[in-house]
């Protein structure tokens, strides 16, 4: 009974830094603004698109070689986009104009910004 104890007692300490530690490891939230030509974005720029893969880039990258973008829309007939994908990209997908996306990071709720004193 008396290990068991001992175990519980070591464990707690762990338990209550856990919520931390994995808040910690998650990616810093972020916010994307303007708008991304997908006929003349670069692989970097493309990759700035929310949730989009290097898969995503390189058929993106290989349709326009082929067959520039008429419209936005022409992104879910490529391998790997769904609409649902699609949705979340639209308000930043253009095929004329210059590439305006930006990325910012953005603090989490419930986190204070320390201030200056």
């Amino acid at each position: 009974m008396s290990r068991s104890l001992a175990a519980i007692a070591a464990l707690i300490p762990l338990l209550l830094l856990a919520p931390g530690t994995a808040q910690a490891a998650k990616k810093p939230a972020t916010s994307v603004t303007g708008v991304l030509n997908l006929n003349e974005a670069t692989p970097e720029q493309l990759k700035m698109l929310p949730g989009m893969k290097q898969a995503g880039v390189q058929e993106i990258v290989a349709h326009r070689q082929k067959h520039p973008f008429t419209r936005i829309e022409e992104v879910v007939q490529l391998k790997g986009f769904s609409k649902k994908q699609f949705d979340k990209l639209r308000p930043h997908l253009t095929v004329s104009g210059a590439t305006t996306l930006k990325v910012e990071k953005t603090r989490s709720k419930g986190r204070k910004k320390p201030q200056k004193q």
